[in-house]
């Protein structure tokens, strides 16, 4: 890291020094790790937020959210010659080129109808040959600084690593607690040059092959393991995701989802073995004990997580098999995930639901099950396996329905219930 400076349109010598990097023919990339959330403009409802609107308001010279910031420095770029540059999402979401472009130019063509900007520059964020948006998938863990790893940095004599916690709850720290595998992948559309980057270790490929990386890791070696362990680790009173990796029925889940019923449906990218990097994410990720990383955080948006994290792997069995009744870990998960949202823990205890956009809805259709009383399921289930909108099918027409609607009346039996259930269907 060469320089910092702060990106917010104004008088100020932040300001003037970023136009003039932007105004450079050398710039070649422009680079990004913000979270999926740093792209929205709009709320769940469709409008803009209220920043947003002030900042389509007011124009390039006043812009203070991050869209409007970089659309006005791209202004600069190309008012300054239009120079070519690549803007490039590293950010672990889908697609994640397509968000940015999808955003500046929202942005670019809301100025434009307001008489900020020139119809030209919309041409000029249009066109890759000038812009490009290259995707990328990017995957790395890399939890909030942790209390273990500084205390264990005190206990070396290295001092003052203590973190400090900002009024935004946001966690800064002089030391990065982070795993070591790591992997970038990058379509390779960059149209004022690049470093050779490939040098470092990033994967240098066209856009199917990041596309078919993204679906290898989200829907069948990395995320749906992930996500199985957070429902059932919450549920079997868990805190770190690393521990379960030591309960032998939850390793036997993990190994049943991924290597088991991933491998004969998985997306080979070519570049990466799909193999390998399940026994990797097994036997060396999620065991980390130096990842505190929390079931209880995993959890959260679980409904809007299943239906590409077991959907995906549903759908080409159906379209492999016929239905997919060869299945046994996948439903496990989506009955463990029911079972969860009950907020009732195997001993019998309540514990809170992660956040979650579609709770309440959920544990409306599931209203009047009492673990414990498996006589109180009425088929409340149904409403719930048949969405659609949850998991991009109906899962009766799957033919694993009925399976899962079994395993979640078994595990609401009582006290343990959960744990049984695991052993009986994973040994």
């Amino acid at each position: 890291m060469a320089e910092a400076l702060k990106a917010r349109a104004g008088e100020s010598g932040d300001w003037a020094r970023l136009k003039d990097i932007f105004r450079r023919p050398g710039l070649q990339i422009l680079s990004f790790t913000i979270t999926e959330k740093g792209y929205a403009l709009k709320g769940a409802d469709g409008a803009y937020y209220p920043f947003v609107l002030s900042d389509i308001e007011h124009g390039p010279e006043e812009a203070s959210s991050v869209m409007a910031v970089v659309c006005s420095l791209l202004n600069e770029r190309y008012k300054a010659g239009a120079g070519p540059l690549a803007v490039v999402s590293m950010d672990n979401c889908s697609r994640n080129g397509e968000k940015l472009q999808n955003s500046i130019l929202t942005i670019a063509r809301e100025w434009n109808r307001k008489g900020y900007v020139e119809k030209g520059f919309i041409n000029y964020l249009s066109d890759e040959r000038q812009v490009s948006f290259p995707w990328s998938m990017i995957d790395k863990i890399t939890p909030r600084p942790a209390a273990s790893v500084w205390e264990e940095l005190e206990r070396a004599g290295v001092e003052d690593m203590s973190p400090v916690v900002t009024s935004e709850k946001t966690y800064i720290a002089p030391f990065v607690n982070a795993e070591g595998p790591q992997y970038l992948v990058i379509e390779d559309k960059f149209p004022n040059g690049r470093p050779p980057l490939e040098r470092a270790g990033v994967y240098m490929t066209d856009r199917d092959t990041v596309n078919k990386v993204e679906r290898m890791k989200v829907t069948t070696c990395l995320n749906p393991l992930h996500t199985a362990l957070a429902v059932y680790g919450c549920v079997l009173g868990y805190t770190l995701i690393a521990d379960e990796m030591k309960d032998g029925e939850l390793r036997k889940l993990a190994y049943e989802i991924g290597p088991v019923e991933g491998m004969p449906v998985v997306t080979d990218p070519g570049i990466l073995s799909p193999a390998e990097f399940v026994n990797e994410v097994i036997n060396i990720r999620i065991p980390n004990p130096f990842m505190p990383d929390t079931p209880q955080r995993i959890a959260t948006d679980t409904s809007q997580k299943v239906g590409i994290r077991y959907g995906e792997t549903i759908k080409a069995y159906v379209a492999a098999y016929g239905d997919g009744r060869k299945l046994k870990g996948i439903p496990l998960a989506i009955a463990g995930w029911c079972r969860y949202l009950l907020g009732v823990d195997d001993a019998g205890k309540r514990f809170e639901l992660s956040p979650d956009p579609m709770a309440a809805e959920l544990k409306a259709l599931l209203e009047g099950i009492q673990v414990g009383r498996p006589e109180t399921y009425k088929g409340q289930l149904k409403g719930i396996l048949s969405n659609a909108n949850i998991f991009g099918m109906d899962l009766y027409d799957a033919g694993i329905g009925g399976l899962i609607e079994a395993m979640f009346l078994e595990e609401i039996a009582g006290p343990g219930a959960v744990r049984a259930v695991l052993k009986k269907y994973l040994d």
